[in-house]
């Protein structure tokens, strides 16, 4: 049996995972959680098996999230569910710990797919990351903010979501110069020149309603 965790936001399609998941043969539902500190809280009484983590958490966001997790669990494989675009985020966060990471979009049966197989120890690629993974031709196709570094897209998403660069600086515990120098990286990669350029860009590519 694999023991499944569930970090979503959204109380219905929450349930409606945990439905479909308790309805398979092989997977049970151990835990729900709607916030990231609720996720973290969770995750230290119930022994799960596989974390399935949506990005858009109120209180954590995505890739810092991801880093919690990893860094209290680092043996727990997290599937990210999220309706951000495979082609946006995807690589990112395989390349930042993640097993799995799939849209939202996808077919409910390559959900439990990939459950289980990153419960195997394995990770599960959709056809839209493996060719992002396998032909680097695609990788000058692809959005210039899936070329950040770790570090950059925390900051990245820190300012998209409302932060400030010292309060960036605060959530990611380095100096506000440090802060600064990946503001400064972010914005000459995504060819921009401010902050405020660095939000409308996140607007034009769809990370941002």
């Amino acid at each position: 049996m694999i023991d499944v965790f569930l970090a979503d936001d959204h109380e219905i399609l929450r349930a409606g995972l945990a439905a479909l998941l308790d309805a398979h043969p092989d997977l049970r539902v151990v835990g729900q959680a709607s916030t990231g500190a609720e996720t973290l809280t969770g995750l230290a009484h119930a022994r799960a098996d596989v974390l399935v983590l949506d990005l858009s958490l109120p209180d954590v966001m995505g890739l810092e999230m991801l880093g919690k997790v990893k860094a209290a669990h680092p043996g727990l494989p997290i599937v990210i569910l999220t309706m951000y675009p495979e082609d946006q985020l995807a690589l990112t966060m395989v390349r930042a710990g993640a097993a799995a990471y799939l849209n939202k979009s996808r077919p409910s049966s390559e959900v439990l797919t990939a459950i289980v197989r990153v419960a195997a120890g394995k990770r599960y690629l959709t056809d839209t990351l493996l060719e992002f993974v396998l032909d680097p031709a695609t990788d000058g196709a692809a959005p210039p903010h899936t070329r950040l570094s770790a570090r950059e897209h925390q900051a990245f998403m820190l300012l998209i979501g409302g932060r400030t660069v010292s309060e960036a600086a605060i959530t990611m515990d380095v100096s506000p110069s440090t802060a600064s120098t990946y503001v400064s990286k972010i914005k000459q990669k995504l060819g921009v020149e401010s902050v405020g350029g660095i939000i409308r860009y996140a607007h034009r590519v769809g990370l941002l309603g």
